[in-house]
C-alpha cells in the first residue's frame, strides 16, 4: 500500500519526468557526489545572464532554478556549489514577486564543494540566485592572449564534467536530473558566446548573446564558450567553431561529419539534438572531446591532417545517443555513458571508412586494456563498482571505455548484428532523455535479449562482465589484419632481420606508429630505441598521439636525448590522456622526477584545472 506522501510526489514527479522513466521520487537514486535533495525538489529549468568579466576572470549574474515540489512539506532547498560568492537568494511561487529569503553555505568539502541550503516557503517553487564565479573555479578556463592561437583576443571555457558545473552555475549538479536551459550571456564586444544550446553562427558580435535548451540534459552537459572565434559549415547540419587561424584546417579534417550522422541514424535512430557542431579549442583543453549537445569541445591534437584521429568526432556524436539521449544516473553508471559510446564509435567508423579502419582501432582499444589492467584496484574494476570513487574524475578509464565496449562486443558477437542492433537500438528510443542505472540497463538486457533468445548468454555470464572483478575468460577480442603485419614486422626488426630503414612505413600513420610501439616488449635495447629515431625522427613528432606512445618508451630506457622533445611536448598539450603517461614515466627515477617537477612549475600556468589536479596527484605519489 504506498502511503499518501509517496502517492503525491509520484503524482508530481510523473508530470515532470519524461514519459517512459522508470524513476520515481521513493527510488530516485542517491548520488554521493551530491548534496542535491532531489527527493524533496527537482529543478525542470535554468535560466542564467551571466557577464563575463576577463580582467577579474569571473562569471557574475543570476540563475533562475524552476523547481517542481516532490515533498510538500520540505522547508529547504539543497544545491550544488563550489567556490561561488552568493550574494543574494529570492524565491517566488508561480509568477509571483520575488521575496528575499535566508541561506547558508556549508563548509567546504575538497571534492564535492559546498552544499548551498535555501529557505522554501509553502508553495515557493522558483529560486533566483545573485552570485559570482571564482578565478580559479574548476570548471571554468581563462586563456590570456598569449595563449590562444590568435595572440590578440582572450578566450574561456568551461568544462562541467563530471562535478564541476557547480562551480560556475548553483544548481543540482547530479546527471539524475535533467533540465532544459536559457542563457543571456555578456561578454566584450569583439567576442562571441557558444553554448550546447542552439547557436546561430550569423549572430552579430555585440556583446549580448541569447540561448535556448529545449532538450532536457544533465548540468554535466551544460557549456559555454567565449572567444574571437569563426564558423565554417561541413554539412547541412554541422559545422565548425574555432579562432581564425584553425578553422579551416580543421573544416577540411571534418568534413566527413554529416556522413557519420547519417550512419548514425540509420543504426540507433534519428539525431534528435538539430544541429551537430564541433568548437576546436586550444591545447590546453584537458579532454580530446566533450560531447556537449549540438556543440562538441574538441582538442586540436585530433587534428593530423589525414584523418588519422577522426574517431574523436565519431565518438562525441556517438554520445548524442548513448549519454546525451540516455544518461548514467550516477557517476557509479559512468560506464553506461563511455561503453556503449566506445562501442558505437567503432560502428560509425566501420560504416564510414571501413571495417580495416574500424577493426584496427577496437584492437587498440582492447590492447590499451590489456595492457593497463593491473595498474587498475581490484575493487574499481567493476563496470558498476560497488565503493563509488571519491572523486568521479578519477574513474578508471580504461575500465568505463573499454571493459565496457568489449561486453558489447561481445554479445553483438553471441547474438549477431541482425538482433544485437534492433536491442541496442530500442534501448536509446524506448529511454530518450532520460537517467537510468547499471540495475535499469541489466533487467532490459535480461528481459529484451537475452531472455528472448534463450541459450546464447546467461544473465549470470552478465553479471560477471557488470560486476566482477576480472575480464570473463570466455571474451573474445577482436583481431586486425593490418596490425597482425606490423607484429611480424616489429618481431622481425626487435630480431636484428629487417633494418629500422627497412621499415615499410610510408603508408603509415599514427594508429599504425602507435600500435608499433605500444606493444613493444621491454627486452629492446636503448640502441634500438635511438637507432629508429633516427631514422624515423619520432622524437621530432609534433603529434601528441605518437609522442603519447614513444617518449615514455624512450624515458623508461634511459634515453636523454629526447628530454627537449619531452619538454616540448608536456608544455605543449594540456590533454590529460597525452601527458599523465609521460610524467608517470619520469616519476620512475630520481632524475626523471626533478625533471617532471621542474616541467611541471613551467607548465601549469597553460594547464586546466582538471589537468593540475591529475599530474599534482602523480607527483604527490613520488615525492
Amino acid at each position: 500500500m504506498i502511503r499518501l506522501r509517496t502517492f503525491i510526489q509520484r503524482l508530481l514527479l510523473s508530470a515532470v519526468l519524461p514519459l517512459g522513466s522508470h524513476v520515481t521520487a521513493a527510488e530516485l537514486p542517491k548520488d554521493r557526489h551530491s548534496y542535491a535533495n532531489i527527493a524533496d525538489f527537482r529543478t525542470q529549468h535554468v535560466a542564467l545572464d551571466l557577464k563575463v568579466d576577463f580582467p577579474r576572470k569571473r562569471l557574475a549574474g543570476h540563475a533562475i532554478l524552476q523547481l517542481v515540489r516532490l515533498n510538500p512539506q520540505a522547508t529547504e532547498l539543497v544545491l550544488d556549489t563550489r567556490a561561488l560568492s552568493i550574494q543574494t537568494v529570492e524565491t517566488a511561487q508561480g509568477s509571483g514577486r520575488w521575496t528575499k529569503s535566508s541561506f547558508r553555505l556549508e563548509p567546504i568539502d575538497p571534492v564535492l564543494g559546498s552544499a548551498l541550503w535555501i529557505a522554501m516557503p509553502p508553495g515557493a517553487d522558483r529560486v533566483r540566485i545573485g552570485y559570482h564565479t571564482a578565478p580559479a573555479a574548476s570548471g571554468l578556463q581563462w586563456l590570456s592572449p598569449a595563449q590562444t592561437a590568435g595572440k590578440r583576443q582572450p578566450l574561456l571555457f568551461t568544462q562541467s564534467q563530471s562535478i564541476h558545473a557547480r562551480s560556475w552555475v548553483p544548481l543540482q549538479d547530479t546527471p539524475a536530473v535533467r533540465i532544459s536551459y536559457e542563457a543571456r550571456i555578456r561578454t566584450p564586444k569583439a567576442l562571441r558566446a557558444v553554448m550546447s544550446a542552439d547557436n546561430d553562427p550569423k549572430a552579430v558580435r555585440n556583446g549580448d548573446y541569447r540561448f535556448r535548451m529545449e532538450e532536457r540534459i544533465p548540468s554535466y552537459l551544460l557549456a559555454l564558450a567565449v572567444g574571437d572565434l569563426r564558423f565554417a559549415a561541413t554539412g547541412a547540419r554541422s559545422g565548425i567553431y574555432s579562432e581564425p587561424a584553425m578553422v579551416q584546417k580543421a573544416a577540411k579534417e571534418f568534413e566527413d561529419t554529416e556522413q557519420m550522422i547519417v550512419a548514425a541514424e540509420k543504426l540507433y535512430g534519428t539525431y534528435r539534438w538539430g544541429r551537430y557542431d564541433l568548437l576546436i579549442l586550444p591545447p590546453s583543453f584537458p579532454f580530446g572531446g566533450m560531447e556537449n549537445p549540438r556543440l562538441t569541445f574538441a582538442s586540436p591534437t585530433v587534428i593530423t591532417g589525414d584523418k588519422a584521429l577522426v574517431s574523436l568526432v565519431a565518438h562525441e556524436l556517438a554520445h548524442s545517443w548513448s549519454g546525451n539521449l540516455v544518461t548514467n544516473a550516477s557517476w557509479r553508471d559512468f560506464w553506461l555513458n563511455e561503453s556503449f559510446t566506445s562501442y558505437c564509435t567503432n560502428r560509425i567508423m566501420e560504416a564510414v571508412y571501413g571495417p580495416e579502419r574500424a577493426d584496427m582501432e577496437r584492437v587498440q582499444e582492447s590492447e590499451e586494456l590489456r595492457r593497463d589492467l593491473p595498474t587498475v584496484p581490484k575493487d574499481q574494476m567493476a563496470l558498476a563498482p560497488v565503493a563509488a570513487h571519491a572523486d568521479p574524475d578519477d574513474i578508471a578509464q580504461v575500465i568505463a571505455y573499454n571493459k565496457g565496449s568489449l561486453f558489447l562486443y561481445n554479445l553483438e558477437r553471441a547474438f549477431g548484428r541482425a538482433v544485437f542492433d534492433p536491442f541496442l537500438r530500442s534501448w536509446f528510443n524506448e529511454h530518450a532523455f532520460t537517467s537510468l542505472t547499471t540495475e535499469d540497463f541489466l533487467a532490459y538486457l535480461d528481459e529484451h535479449l537475452l531472455k528472448a533468445h534463450p541459450g546464447v548468454v546467461s544473465l549470470a555470464l552478465a553479471r560477471e562482465w557488470i560486476y566482477g572483478d576480472a575480464i570473463p575468460a570466455t571474451a573474445v577480442y577482436p583481431a586486425s589484419d593490418v596490425f597482425a603485419r606490423i607484429d611480424a614486422l616489429r618481431a622481425g626488426w626487435l630480431a636484428d632481420r629487417i633494418a629500422a630503414s627497412a621499415l615499410p612505413v610510408a603508408g603509415w600513420n599514427v594508429l599504425h606508429w602507435t600500435y608499433f610501439l605500444d606493444q613493444m616488449p621491454p627486452s629492446v635495447t636503448l640502441a634500438q630505441l635511438q637507432t629508429l629515431d633516427a631514422e624515423h625522427h619520432l622524437s621530432d613528432s609534433h603529434n601528441g598521439f605518437l609522442l603519447k606512445s614513444w617518449l615514455p618508451l624512450a624515458i623508461r630506457h634511459g634515453d636523454s636525448t629526447v628530454d627537449a622533445a619531452v619538454r616540448r611536448h608536456l608544455i605543449g598539450v594540456g590533454r590529460r590522456y597525452l601527458i599523465s603517461g609521460v610524467y608517470e614515466a619520469l616519476l620512475q627515477t630520481e632524475t626523471g622526477r626533478a625533471k617532471a617537477r621542474a616541467i611541471y612549475a613551467e607548465a601549469k600556468p597553460g594547464y586546466h584545472p582538471y589537468t593540475q589536479g591529475a599530474v599534482e596527484k602523480l607527483l604527490a605519489s613520488k615525492p
